[in-house]
């Protein structure tokens, strides 16, 4: 009989576990997605013909495997494939998708609208009404920005942080003013972050920092600039194996969004035979001795009940809920820092304006602004909105009329909180105050808006955080259930990584191997611990 894995989640980590398992192995894929969407919060949400990339998308990674993995799924357009040079790795097992190769060896695709667009990367940082790189630099438009005082103030701090670092980097707050200085901490860190958390950076673990800005520091970003200017001329590389990820200077995207991808891959997974059943909820795991023996559902469209046998399990949906929904005898102890994680939760206002303005400071009159960023992240302190998304730069196609500018405009918050309380039209006319009081736009340009709200889009470094690894241990513990993905690992995981985790995870089962532990060590940021040694 043919054995089945029963997949939690029609995201990146469970769509890859899902076609990693028809292309090595057996195994069948029966996938399980609450929601009406595919691909998690990497999903595209089209409105009105203007989509929207939840939280922002960029397709890189230092990882081969994934780079080619996209690329496979959904090839470059013959534009970028003539500029880029980019190498690929045979794959063990024909791929029944359309494409070809060029003169120079590079997969390009046949579909004209299946393809991937390479994108120039740009994000700054906006603060008192001005545009700063990102990651800050302490370059000659900084100073002129900042002015020659609080240069020096930066200077000074960051050589202090240098040879008088903490020494014992137990919070975010640590991890912070030892790579950048105090002052550049207080002015350009601190109150972000704690927009996006919701707390104190002293209350966040510093692992946080590990992992999603790893190896950046003012040193790198320096170098980084000077090598990018002595290389100009020459020929891209989109992999830049050798660049930190906040630095790359491209990436690939989807012609229309990240959602286009993932609704691919589960087409050519449901095509190879896998299941996929939409807005079935998974309430209980059931369990024998030390294996998962089957999962309940629900389908929300008929309120019916389903139960699904398996021989493996890949679970993608908060350990909050997964612990919850065990039935088996859990640890009284398990179930409390289960119930005790925390998460962060996300609302995008789609704005659709007739273009930016920009308030010429000697005129006072209003003038058009374009802009090239795909990210603006939002430091001033008297507005809540924490970063602004071009979509027009992430792709001409998640636009419907060229001629309009469609931003969106990044809220984060707790489920329940004052914000989140807040009628939907409430929170229209917010966004388009605050994107007008930080003088980016002028209200008679706004043209509609609509709001999206995503739950435990962010899972915290706070809260039970600290016993976490006593959960992962008793899960463990289950030889047929694989955490993956980042809500299935409570891991703050780029899509790389949570495809990664997925990968791993079938390549344990198809070698027979037991253990966990090369699942997890994903993401832990070897470099930086290394660094610290």
């Amino acid at each position: 009989m043919q054995k089945k894995a029963i997949i939690i989640g029609a995201g990146p980590a469970g769509l890859t576990a899902a076609y990693e398992l028809l292309q090595r192995t057996d195994v069948m894929p029966v996938i399980l997605e609450k929601s009406t969407d595919i691909g998690g919060i990497s999903k595209t949400v089209n409105y009105k013909g203007n989509r929207i990339d939840i939280g922002g998308h960029r397709f890189f990674s230092k990882s081969d495997r994934v780079m080619d993995w996209w690329m496979t799924v959904m090839p470059l357009d013959k534009e970028a494939a003539e500029i880029f040079t980019i190498s690929y790795q045979q794959k063990t097992r024909e791929v029944k998708i359309p494409q070809k190769k060029n003169d120079s060896d590079t997969l390009v695709a046949e579909n004209p609208d299946l393809i991937m667009l390479v994108r120039k990367r740009l994000s700054r940082i906006y603060f008192l009404h001005k545009f700063f790189t990102y990651p800050i630099q302490l370059s000659v438009d900084t100073l002129r920005k900042l002015g020659i005082i609080t240069t020096i103030s930066i200077m000074i701090s960051y050589l202090q942080a240098q040879a008088f670092p903490r020494k014992n980097e137990k919070t975010l707050e640590d991890f912070m003013i030892n790579r950048f200085g105090k002052t550049l901490y207080n002015l350009f860190f601190k109150h972000y972050t704690e927009k996006v958390w919701g707390v104190p950076c002293n209350e966040i673990s510093a692992e946080w920092g590990a992992q999603r800005i790893k190896g950046i520091s003012i040193g790198k970003a320096i170098a980084h600039a000077a090598k990018s200017a002595w290389n100009a001329s020459k020929p891209k590389d989109i992999k830049q194996k050798n660049v930190e990820t906040s630095l790359i200077e491209q990436f690939l995207y989807p012609k229309h969004g990240p959602g286009q991808l993932w609704e691919e891959v589960a087409h050519q997974v449901t095509s190879q035979g896998a299941t996929l059943l939409m807005q079935h909820d998974v309430a209980r795991i059931i369990t024998s001795g030390n294996r998962v023996t089957a999962v309940e559902a629900i389908d929300r469209t008929t309120g019916a009940t389903i139960l699904l046998e398996g021989d493996y399990f890949f679970s993608t949906m908060p350990v909050q809920e997964l612990v919850a929904g065990l039935q088996a005898n859990v640890p009284k102890d398990i179930r409390e820092i289960a119930a005790g994680l925390q998460y962060r939760d996300f609302i995008t206002i789609g704005i659709l304006l007739k273009n930016l303005s920009w308030q010429n400071a000697r005129t006072g009159a209003y003038e058009a602004l374009s802009l090239k960023d795909t990210w603006i992240y939002i430091q001033e302190k008297d507005v809540k909105v924490g970063r602004l998304q071009l979509f027009n730069n992430w792709s001409p196609y998640m636009v419907k009329d060229p001629d309009t500018t469609w931003v969106g405009m990044e809220y984060f918050c707790n489920k329940g909180d004052d914000f989140w309380a807040l009628s939907d039209e409430e929170i229209r006319q917010t966004a388009i105050k605050e994107l007008c009081q930080i003088g980016l736009a002028r209200t008679e340009d706004v043209l509609d808006a609509t709001v999206l709200r995503m739950e435990k889009t962010y899972p915290a470094y706070f809260g039970t955080y600290n016993r976490f690894d006593e959960v992962r241990n008793y899960i463990d513990t289950f030889e047929n259930l694989f955490l993956v993905g980042r809500n299935g690992m409570h891991k703050y995981n780029n899509s790389d990584h949570s495809m990664l985790t997925a990968m791993v995870a079938v390549d344990n089962i198809a070698a027979g191997i037991k253990t966990k532990g090369n699942i997890w060590s994903i993401n832990t940021e070897q470099e930086y611990h290394e660094e610290k040694k």
